[in-house]
């Protein structure tokens, strides 16, 4: 095995390789080979960074473009980066990197281990399974364990995690008690069911079957245990890169190890805040600690939005300002770098109907304005909620499609649930609708509390919203009986299957992570929705609540130039108005708004303040000045904190005025808490008029900023 190249301080200008890039993108691009950190924020062109980066280690000869294996995590990712190197060829600048190897991790070790298998492992053969629904269940089956399909969706979802977080059937019951998941049965019934399943996998008819998560543990052990296939494989592959690392998972790591040895000729390019798949193993941990496992490490931070305008910037800025934890001291400070747009709105509506309803006239006004269907988005928290959507938008008659799962009345549990009223329906019922609805909707899934497990909450979602539904027809027709109403489900269900077209897209925050349109709509914005109520039983500054957090600013750092946030004051139409906009919103999305002064930010008026921590109403001077209750734990930037209090004893004795004057201390402590990046973030701290921001506003953002 030949040595890898040696490194350089600096490497070589080759000018083709740099047209285009900012000075941060340059930066990383000539950064010197070895252990290289992109934190990359939204919209700041990391893929283009890496693509560079890769061809100019190339085109100086640190690396052969065959020798560099650069893997993300979706299809679509790896996709889009073969197409910017195969794009690179075609622009003849001399550079061949199209022969880079740019899959998912699950694709290059499939690869590897169909190479490397017969070596290793002999003659039994080996089947990738699709999916492991028949074998759990089997395995759930032979402990004569009672489970519905649900059940055992959830125990194949909890088994992905156990194996992506490289945990054993031993281990597990220990590892979700450690970090209080949420599962969907007994912690040592789910570990039997995963001894079960692995059991069966191990030789079915002579044939080792194989998951994917099996692609990665046999690829890393065939590494880890077989020197001569070490000494192979990293004679193959000289340099790695791995995009969205916050993302990665500890078997991914394990993999990425593997592949590595001591070598270091790594690259990494991620976002904690953007951290929102922990469910499935997830963990930014890797990213936080680069610089550890690699002392010498170059750290890039690319911060120069090219997506969204910069109002958009702002609002992300502010949402992602409170977080909290040790993710949040990763965070990023975007700058907007098109031209200004649209402020974002703030919309508050009476129920959920009334809420999709102004939102498909918002979107039927933007595309009469010129904006396409398919650059429009409506994002929500549960899948569950695009039913208000669907119907809205059919009624409006604007083209939609639903993105990372199924259109409302295509679930599983819709079609089981129209089936049954069809039933009933042809049987003599003299019950009030709703509880006759309800009554055949419990034995599909329609119990009084929400059902742990990711999957049985899912059908519970869907279920209740359409209980609701049946609620709304009976509260307009009174007289609405089980078969019309039947017929009335069908003919929706039936209008909700357009000819495939490009129209607006619905899809979960989830669903929407490395996507983008013009205009974006998030909707549903109440507490117990976003942030969902689950992750609230965690504790309202738990590691969840932060989680929810960072997908409400993924959300917002979709759009492009149109951004509108919403939410009900109730989930039906006269029904109690008991619900609280989003605690993140607080501080933020004003309920009402005086005219702003040219060349001056909004002042909100008029809000009910309340606490960004806890949502709870706040009544005191001091805690509406911290936005928080003033028992509520946040994260201070002490340091920042020492020089506000300096530069206010500073300006005061210039001022010959006492410190109060230029600020009062929970001024400046709410300052340090927010870390406001521009003057709509300063002015929406109570105490911040337009006098003192003009006046101290670019001194106490200039100590902001340099803090970052």
């Amino acid at each position: 095995m030949s040595p890898p190249p040696a490194k350089m301080d600096r490497m070589p200008v080759t000018v083709d390789h740099l047209t285009g890039l900012d000075d941060e993108q340059r930066e990383a691009v000539l950064a010197a080979r070895g252990p290289l950190c992109v934190l990359a924020g939204a919209g700041t062109g990391k893929t283009r960074t890496i693509t560079h980066r890769i061809a100019h280690l190339v085109a100086n000869g640190h690396v052969a473009a065959g020798q560099v294996l650069a893997v993300t995590f979706t299809s679509r990712a790896a996709g889009e980066m073969r197409a910017r190197l195969r794009a690179m060829d075609a622009g003849g600048d001399g550079v061949a990197v199209g022969s880079v190897q740019a899959l998912t991790f699950h694709a290059a070790a499939r690869r590897q281990l169909q190479y490397f298998w017969p070596r290793v492992v002999g003659d039994t053969r080996w089947e990738l399974l699709d999916t492991k629904f028949s074998v759990v269940a089997q395995a759930a089956s032979r402990n004569r364990l009672q489970v519905s399909t649900d059940d055992v969706r959830d125990l194949a979802g909890e088994i992905e995690w156990a194996k992506a977080s490289l945990i054993s059937p031993e281990g597990y019951a220990a590892a979700v008690a450690k970090v209080q998941r949420d599962i969907p049965l007994d912690a040592d019934k789910v570990a039997t069911v995963y001894a079960g399943y692995e059991k069966l996998k191990a030789n079915r008819d002579g044939v080792a079957l194989l998951d994917f998560d099996d692609l990665l543990l046999h690829t890393a052990g065939a590494i880890e245990n077989d020197a001569a296939v070490a000494a192979e494989f990293r004679d193959r592959y000289r340099c790695f890169v791995v995009d969205e690392y916050q993302d990665v998972t500890p078997l991914q790591q394990r993999v990425l190890d593997a592949w590595l040895g001591n070598r270091d000729d790594l690259t990494v390019v991620g976002d904690a805040n953007q951290t929102i798949y922990s469910f499935t193993g997830a963990s930014p941990r890797f990213l936080l600690d680069f610089s550890r496992q690699f002392p010498e490490a170059t750290v890039v931070r690319l911060e120069r939005d090219y997506r969204s305008t910069p109002q958009v910037v702002s609002l992300a800025n502010r949402v992602i300002a409170a977080a909290r934890g040790r993710v949040a001291g990763s965070k990023l400070h975007l700058i907007g770098q098109r031209e200004p747009g649209p402020s974002p709105t703030f919309r508050e509506h009476p129920d959920e109907v009334a809420e999709a309803t102004a939102v498909a006239r918002s979107i039927k006004r933007l595309v009469e304005s010129g904006t396409a269907p398919a650059e429009i988005a409506v994002l929500y928290r549960i899948n569950a909620q695009s039913e208000a959507y669907e119907e809205a938008l059919t009624e409006a008659g604007i083209p939609f499609q639903v993105r990372g799962g199924e259109g409302f009345f295509s679930r599983q549990e819709i079609r089981q649930s129209l089936v049954a009223l069809q039933r009933a329906a042809e049987r003599q019922t003299d019950s009030p609708l709703p509880e006759i609805v309800r009554q055949i909707l419990e034995p599909l899934g329609l119990t009084g509390e929400p059902p742990a497990g990711t999957k049985a909450r899912e059908r519970w979602e869907a279920l209740t919203a359409l209980a609701e539904l049946v609620d709304d027809e009976v509260a307009a027709r009174p007289q609405l009986d089980l078969p019309a109403l039947v017929a009335e489900l069908r003919v929706r269900a039936d209008a909700r299957h357009p000819p495939v077209v490009q129209g607006v897209t619905l899809a979960s925050l989830h669903a929407a992570k490395g996507l983008e349109w013009d205009a974006v709509y998030l909707v549903g914005l109440a507490d117990g929705t976003l942030p969902i109520s689950h992750a609230l039983a965690h504790g309202p500054d738990s590691e969840a609540v932060e989680e929810e957090r960072r997908l409400l600013y993924v959300g917002i750092t979709r759009a492009r130039v149109h951004l509108e946030l919403s939410w009900a004051l109730a989930r039906t139409p006269g029904g109690r108005q008991g619900r609280r906009p989003s605690r993140f919103l607080n501080g933020i999305a004003p309920q009402a708004q005086s005219e702003p002064t040219p060349n001056k930010p909004r002042r909100q008026k008029g809000a009910t303040p309340r606490c960004r921590v806890c949502n709870a109403v706040l009544t005191t001077a001091p805690s509406i000045m911290l936005r928080r209750c003033e028992t509520c734990s946040v994260d201070v930037d002490d340091e920042l904190l020492a020089q506000l209090k300096d530069w206010r004893l500073r300006t005061a004795k210039e001022l010959k005025v006492p410190a109060y004057v230029v600020f009062t201390d929970n001024t400046l402590i709410a300052i340090a808490e927010s870390l406001p990046s521009d003057d709509a973030a300063l002015v929406a701290i109570p105490g911040i008029g337009a006098r003192k921001l003009e006046q101290f506003g670019p001194d106490v953002l200039d100590l902001v900023r340099a803090r970052r």
